[in-house]
């Protein structure tokens, strides 16, 4: 008798919350009395939810996925493409990022976005539009690790705790809520680096490269240089990022609910892919307006040394703080766009679990009577 308990043990769905699930049924163990003990198979397991309104039995892995969705492997690799989506993209608009940053802190100079690409050529050559690349590529690379990675942890533990309907009912606050929770440890890993890049590209002749600046501004202003901009960045960057997940989300939801003509499951991967970009591109849009300001406050506090956020803006004033907002609608727009677009690709590409937009749950459309798809 105890044999066939031990074997039904080991054989249960329940022993391990990240054991594979074997969808044959499986074959009964005989016990000595007249009952039989029968190892429970996938379709007797109650769903177990990973995240709001994605219900996964048991915990398994679903055929073709190379990981458990939130799983610590899930969210891993969720970073990873973090990583790799914010550290390229970023990079590959360094030009456009230098322009606007010199025409935010010196706009008597730079007057416009054309003006500032011609005075910047005229004074250092084309590989001059590179500076503080390298400071924006490992920046960004830890910041997108954090902002993409933790976004799905904190979902994933948000809606648990408030439960599915909640989870539900209230996805924008807790889109919201997560992505300002992952961006506020994101941007401590950006800081430093935001900072030196900043410092390489507004202030001539301080430095040409990032080996070159660090050493200088440790000697200049001590640690503090590198995390004075910190509370000006978080300013910038969980707005921005709130706005960026928060409308990323919705818009793709409203998308494939009104625009798509037909249910994302009859969707090509690439079909997927140019509706991502597309809500990717209109969250771009308000990500730039509604962390401008910031952004403008941050250019100039890395350039001024000893100014206080606070200060920099009483200098700059309202109209002040609202200089180069077309380049980087612009820059925003298409770097958010990409951001998502090579985020999504790489859940493809790795195969990773990529569930639909969420769904109202059965037990709430039997509370408010609701029948049909929602």
């Amino acid at each position: 008798m105890f044999k066939s308990l031990f074997d039904a043990a080991q054989n249960s769905t329940f022993k391990s919350p990240f054991t594979s699930v074997n969808c044959q049924s499986a074959t009964p163990t005989s016990a000595p009395t007249s009952s039989a003990v029968v190892t429970p198979t996938l379709r007797d397991v109650a769903p177990r939810q990973l995240t709001p309104n994605h219900n996964i039995a048991g915990a398994a892995v679903a055929e073709g996925d190379s990981c458990e969705f939130g799983s610590n492997h899930y969210f891993l690799l969720c970073g990873l493409g973090g990583i790799i989506s914010c550290g390229s993209t970023h990079t590959m608009v360094v030009p456009l990022d230098l322009v606007k940053c010199r025409l935010q802190v010196d706009p008597a100079k730079y007057k416009s976005v054309f003006t500032g690409f011609r005075i910047s050529l005229a004074e250092e050559g084309v590989r001059g539009l590179a500076k503080g690349w390298a400071p924006t590529f490992i920046g960004y690379s830890m910041q997108g690790l954090c902002k993409f990675g933790l976004y799905e942890v904190f979902k994933k533990v948000y809606g648990d705790a408030i439960g599915e309907e909640n989870a539900f009912l209230y996805r924008t606050g807790l889109y919201l809520a997560a992505s300002a929770s992952a961006e506020f440890f994101a941007d401590i890993a950006l800081a430093p680096m935001e900072a030196a890049k900043v410092k390489i590209q507004t202030t001539p002749g301080f430095a040409k490269t990032l080996r070159e600046a660090l050493p200088k501004m440790t000697a200049q202003e001590g640690v503090t240089a590198f995390y004075k901009g910190l509370v000006p960045l978080w300013m910038r960057q969980i707005p921005y990022t709130m706005m960026k997940f928060a409308c990323f989300e919705r818009t793709l939801e409203l998308l494939y609910k009104y625009v798509v003509p037909k249910p994302r499951a009859d969707c090509t991967k690439g079909e997927q892919l140019v509706v991502t970009f597309a809500a990717g591109y209109i969250a771009g849009v308000f990500c730039a307006i509604v962390s401008h300001p910031a952004d403008t406050v941050v250019s100039k506090l890395n350039q001024a040394k000893g100014a206080s956020a606070l200060d920099v803006a009483k200098q700059l004033g309202w109209s002040g703080l609202w200089g180069g907002l077309v380049p980087r609608i612009v820059m925003i727009g298409t770097l958010t766009a990409a951001q998502w677009f090579i985020y999504d690709a790489v859940k493809v590409f790795l195969r990773m679990p990529r569930p639909p937009p969420p769904e109202m749950p059965e037990s709430l459309k039997k509370k408010l009577g609701v029948t049909g798809e929602q």
